[in-house]
């Protein structure tokens, strides 16, 4: 199987998906941030001096999806249709778990823009509770469902 981001000489170059059939399409995907007890109870008792940081990395996310394409260099433009993140508090990590949903009608996934509304989620966590805690880690960030168009489903 061949990387579909190089032609034949081996240069980058956008696919040309202008052949492909426009379909209802749909990705999710998920990572989570890790972080100290202590900024866990912060977030966790919205005490953080920058505000609500769940609900502002939920912005994020969603906003993070629909830049997607100004940020990866060849992803298209998508007439992006609904996008939903979910954060989650998650005292075992201790931490916070994001999944991000996207869906659209085109000729091509949606997997970007949800690996891209998690990441952008994420980040937002890490830069609202920075002040508190330099030490947290971002990961785990994978697709974890995606549908449409002519290859199969995949579920992770």
């Amino acid at each position: 199987m061949a990387l579909t981001h190089f032609d034949g000489k081996g240069d980058a170059h956008m696919v040309d998906v202008s052949d492909k059939a426009v379909t209802s399409r749909i990705a999710t995907a998920e990572g989570h941030i890790t972080m100290a007890q202590e900024t866990f109870d912060i977030i966790a008792k919205g005490r953080a001096k920058k505000g609500d940081v769940l609900s502002v990395a939920r912005l994020a996310g969603i906003m993070g999806a629909k830049k997607t394409p100004d940020l990866i260099p060849l992803c298209h433009p998508l007439p992006v249709t609904k996008v939903a993140v979910e954060l989650t508090l998650d005292p075992d990590l201790p931490g916070v778990r994001v999944e991000a949903t996207v869906k659209t009608t085109g000729q091509t996934g949606v997997e970007m823009e949800a690996l891209t509304a998690v990441s952008t989620a994420a980040l937002t966590v890490y830069d609202m509770a920075k002040a508190v805690d330099k030490a947290m880690e971002i990961g785990g960030i994978r697709v974890t469902l995606k549908d449409g168009g002519k290859s199969r489903r995949y579920e992770a």
